[in-house]
């Protein structure tokens, strides 16, 4: 809620200047962390039975029946008595989760580029009133929602993230105002009582002032939240200014403007060894670059670019379209974007803005509650107009552009990272279609699950372009556990293999009363799979907790982990995500694995929107054409016509 009348009030920390805040939280932003719930341990047995049915539709007789057997013996040796200890080490560590150390690590001691592999990105919808959308005004109002949040979230004004399941219940201000009286230790309860879920909140800390450092064999996660400026990248230049006074206020709005339009104004040439690229080099490799670095006298200027509140890009184009869109947001051109930065804010010529983030330090659920708030604050409560004058300051005195100091080895290693850079991301492919017969609203009124029936189109779409079932990843979040991060989903099993073999290789032999069941099947089963991932109850975390105790161990692995069925499975060709927000226009991310997709989807009220993103050898538009020829039949089905062939 905006500050206004009648909104809550309370002592306020630092000073009340309108404008500091996004919204003066009744209940303190972390008041339910101490009493969230723990991440259960599956039980031994369940994970193998979950792994056996996910294993089920990707192998022939003969190859489960292996599987089946690596499974028992494990189950029944060496298995248990690592399932005890990943259960002892537990206890001992009942501030954290059993995934969350081994999680980290999983990301950090990755060795290839972040980009690509690893980072995301979300691109927001235009600002409603179409002026607003000038680069420099929605550059300015972007920035100061952003440092709003800062200030929010660290004064714990800010509302903490919880999942209502009977909002008329719980997200009251009379629920608020006895909540905030029960004490942290307890909280969390008193909200279950009236079925409401807190979200795990321990990842927010690091979206600001902080940046993946690379370092050989494991990188770090720095953050160091004293600084107060911004860092801004426009055709490849840094340039730095403080956006938070002495006092911890925001900077006024038409100062920012006016550094942001002296920056837009600079015409300096692209450097000619831009310094960005080697943020897309291998991990390794750039650790020994970042060395040079600071030994040649750059260890103060890169302190600067470390510890920024976060990385604002200011691109010199539009954008054409929205396959245009995904490839400037997911790596663009190299030149602008420092990669590590726990977040890049990225706003184009025509204002068309997203966020790009570095996965590491923290999940979907973070980024998009900010990317939320940021798109609220700054169309409902924006801090300049387009008539707006910038302040009549001298910026060239308070934007220091940083400058690097660059020996012949380090130029080679830019030059290097840059061929790399170009090279790969010239291979990948990226389409969108948006499917406009329905969504949501339609879809359960067949009494069907929407995200069932999106999986089951990828499933159906793949079988029709390659003739098989493979292995299927969709990320399902485990906030609401302590230091929960994600729960994999399961999406292809024998229901969407035998629906899917029904629909696209005999169509003619099935009633639409058959086809209706069949995919009713799938929806049911799809329903049980988000359940217990959200519950912590899918089997993927549990066998990647076990497999790392083995290696910290340093014992021989497993046979199971050996086999060539669980090395497939975790080769996941359709890696999928969904997100859905008013705030999103689309999200995107590159395939996990050269032979694979790279699917972001969003079932809407009435449409369905999917971005898919493929490596040569994998072709993602005709993937598209069959995702939307598989959506056409099921809705063909669903309203008693007859599959067009």
């Amino acid at each position: 809620p905006a500050i206004g009348p009648g909104a809550p009030c309370r002592s306020l920390s630092a000073d009340s200047r309108p404008g500091q805040y996004l919204q003066h939280s009744i209940v303190p932003t972390m008041h339910y962390q101490d009493s969230l719930p723990r991440l259960p341990i599956p039980k031994l047995e369940d994970t193998i039975r979950r792994y056996l049915s996910a294993q089920k539709p990707l192998l022939d007789d003969s190859q489960f029946r292996k599987t089946e057997q690596f499974c028992k013996s494990f189950e029944n040796g060496i298995g248990k008595e690592l399932h005890k200890q990943l259960v002892a080490r537990d206890k001992q560590n009942k501030h954290t989760s059993y995934i969350s150390g081994p999680w980290f690590d999983m990301y950090l001691t990755a060795r290839d580029s972040v980009v690509l592999n690893f980072n995301p990105f979300m691109a927001f919808n235009p600002d409603p009133k179409s002026e607003y959308n000038d680069q420099l005004t929605r550059a300015t109002n972007m920035t100061v929602s952003a440092i709003r949040f800062l200030k929010t979230l660290r004064a714990g004004l800010l509302e903490p993230e919880v999942f209502h399941l009977n909002p008329a219940k719980s997200d009251t201000n009379t629920f608020k105002r006895l909540i905030r009286f029960v004490p942290s230790s307890l909280s969390w309860y008193g909200a279950y009582l009236v079925n409401a879920y807190p979200l795990d909140m321990s990842q927010y800390f690091r979206l600001f002032n902080s940046t993946r450092l690379p370092k050989p064999r494991r990188d770090e996660l720095f953050t160091d939240d004293k600084a107060r400026h911004l860092l801004v990248l426009r055709k490849g230049h840094f340039y730095v200014f403080d956006v938070l006074d002495q006092d911890g206020n925001i900077v006024s709005p038409s100062e920012i403007q006016a550094h942001l339009k002296y920056i837009l104004e600079d015409n300096s040439p692209v450097p000619e060894f831009p310094l960005t690229y080697l943020t897309s080099e291998n991990r390794d490799v750039w650790a020994e670059l970042r060395q040079k670095l600071i030994h040649g006298g750059n260890e103060e200027t890169l302190r600067k670019v470390d510890s920024a509140a976060f990385c604002l890009c200011l691109d010199d184009f539009p954008i054409k379209d929205l396959v245009h869109l995904s490839h400037t947001m997911l790596h663009g051109d190299g030149t602008n974007r420092w990669f590590d930065k726990s977040f890049n804010l990225i706003v184009a010529k025509d204002g068309t803005a997203a966020v790009h983030f570095e996965h590491a330090w923290g999940d979907g659920v973070a980024v998009l509650r900010f990317f939320n708030e940021v798109f609220k604050d700054s169309t409902n409560a924006p801090a300049i107009t387009p008539q707006s004058q910038p302040a009549n300051t001298d910026s060239s005195f308070t934007v220091q552009k940083l400058s690097f100091k660059l020996d012949d080895a380090l130029k080679a290693g830019i030059t290097a990272a840059k061929e790399k850079f170009d090279a790969t991301t010239k291979t990948l492919t990226i389409d969108c279609m948006q499917f406009q017969r329905g969504g949501k609203e339609f879809l359960k009124k067949q009494k069907l699950s929407p995200d069932a029936v999106a999986q089951l189109a990828f499933q159906m779409a793949f079988l029709r372009q390659y003739g098989q079932t493979v292995a299927t990843y969709e990320s399902c979040s485990t906030a609401a556990f302590k230091h929960g991060r994600t729960e994999t989903i399961r999406p292809a099993s024998i229901f969407t293999k035998r629906c899917s073999e029904a629909f696209v290789r005999e169509p003619s032999k099935h009633s639409a009363g058959e086809l209706q069941q069949l995919m009713a099947e799938c929806s049911k089963y799809h329903g049980q799979l988000t359940k217990e991932a959200a519950m912590g109850q899918g089997f993927d975390r549990h066998l990647f907790a076990l497999r790392y105790l083995v290696a910290a161990k340093g014992i021989v692995l497993p046979e199971l982990y050996l086999d060539p069925a669980y090395e497939r499975i975790n080769h996941n060709i359709l890696s999928t995500s969904t997100l859905s927000s008013p705030a999103v226009n689309l999200g995107g991310f590159a395939p996990v694995v050269p032979d694979g997709f790279g699917i972001g989807y969003a079932v809407h009220d009435d449409w369905i929107g999917c971005n898919v993103s493929s490596y040569p050898g994998r072709n993602a538009r005709e993937f598209l054409h069959c995702v939307e020829k598989s959506l056409e039949d099921i809705f063909d089905i669903l309203e008693g016509k007859s599959i067009k062939a």
